[in-house]
Formats: structure tokens, C-alpha cells, sequence
């Protein structure tokens, strides 16, 4: 059972983070600023800190904080989502591990 929690509980963080991301058309107005986060301590040996972000949920902007997770495999590393300016306006890049 251990195993399989260990195993699922990466699987479970990266459909959380993908499902935050959404699918996002451009947006007309920029992001704020990006919100200054307190990290403690990690609570476990590994852990990996995915910072927060603003996203995009029925027509505003909404902060996700931060958050501990653990790497889906050794040596991964967090790639944090950010937003793009782009001629139609602003468009999400989600994170994703590397």
C-alpha cells in the first residue's frame, strides 16, 4: 500500500497543477504581481516547493498558493508556470516538471 501511495500521490499533484492551469484563452488585463510566500521548512526529506500563481477563473484573476510536492522521479525539477504577453493579450504557460 505504501508503493502505491507513493506512486499515486505524484500522479494526483501533477492532474491538481494541470487542472489549476486550465484551458485559458488570452486574457485582456495582465496579472498582478505576484504574491510574496512564506516557505518554511520542507515537511519531508525531497520535497520540492511549486510557488503559487494567479490564474484565470470566471473572468478574474484568483491566487493559487504555493504548495509542497514530491518529485515524480529523481533529480526532477519544478519549472514554474508564468504568464506571456502575447498580441491577443496574456496567455498562461503552465509548470511542469523536467
Amino acid at each position: 500500500m505504501k508503493k502505491v501511495r507513493r506512486f499515486l500521490a505524484p500522479l494526483v499533484m501533477a492532474a491538481l497543477v494541470a487542472g489549476s492551469a486550465g484551458c485559458v484563452a488570452e486574457v485582456r488585463t495582465p496579472p498582478p504581481a505576484a504574491r510574496v510566500e512564506v516557505v518554511g521548512a520542507a515537511p519531508y526529506p525531497g520535497a520540492v516547493w511549486v510557488g503559487g500563481f494567479w490564474a484565470w477563473s470566471y473572468g478574474r484573476y484568483v491566487w493559487r498558493p504555493g504548495h509542497w510536492a514530491r518529485r515524480p522521479w529523481p533529480r526532477a525539477v519544478w519549472v514554474p508556470g508564468h504568464w506571456r504577453e502575447t498580441p491577443r493579450g496574456w496567455r498562461w504557460r503552465g509548470g511542469h516538471w523536467r
